[in-house]
């Protein structure tokens, strides 16, 4: 029967933590890209002529429909060979997660905004109000209410997908935790540890999450 012995992780504790500081960095960063790059896509869509709307489209569902694993691996050994540019492991996680995670966003955007009845910016433009002002005043206002709960969603998905830089030796929880494996042969429990550190992260954003919806859901 196998023994369990956490006592050799403990020298490690260093390597972990800056492991999950990484993680945790990779995702703040890769959520503010992406809800950036999101927004710009999901306003390009709405506003643009149908011609240039087709090429957003386009991207949007190629990223969307790839599997996260391949987009890492290709931003890192194709994109630098088709651009003739050094290219980093972190810089191609960086931008990785925030082109996946922003084709999300930008649905999650898009949808919000058309779920606003159009009748309102009708409304704002026989008052006067320009397109602009009515999107910024009235359509976002009441959209973001909506988009908050699938926003969130993504945004823990964001967390969970940043397991996956490991493949390219970031330096993240996961991959600490396979070098500690590496050198102590325990890997049940370095394992163990780094899934319990994920659990401890996202189950009280999960409950957070829940909670809002609920809030939003006696609200309306």
């Amino acid at each position: 029967m196998y023994q369990w012995d956490f006592t050799q992780i403990w020298r490690y504790k260093e390597l972990l933590i800056s492991g999950l500081q990484i993680t945790l960095w990779f995702t703040v960063i890769s959520i503010i890209a992406g809800l950036a790059l999101g927004l710009i896509v999901a306003l390009g869509r709405l506003s643009s002529p149908v011609i240039l709307g087709i090429p957003l489209r386009a991207g949007v569902e190629l990223f969307r429909c790839t599997p996260i694993l391949v987009i890492l691996i290709w931003f890192y050994y194709a994109l630098p060979v088709l651009l003739d540019v050094n290219l980093s492991a972190a810089m191609a996680a960086f931008l990785s997660l925030s082109f996946y995670g922003g084709s999300f966003y930008s649905e999650i955007i898009r949808a919000g905004i058309v779920s606003i009845d159009p009748g309102q910016v009708e409304a704002a433009k026989a008052l006067g109000m320009r397109q602009r002002a009515a999107m910024r005043r009235i359509v976002l206002p009441q959209a973001f209410n909506r988009m908050i709960p699938p926003l969130m969603n993504q945004s823990i998905l964001q967390l969970k997908n940043t397991s996956l830089i490991s493949v390219l030796a970031v330096p993240d929880l996961v991959y600490q935790g396979q070098l500690i494996a590496h050198e102590t042969y325990r890997p049940l429990e370095i394992y163990t540890i780094v899934a319990l550190s994920y659990f401890i992260v996202l189950f009280p954003a999960t409950l957070f999450v829940q909670h809002i919806e609920n809030r939003l859901a006696r609200s309306n």
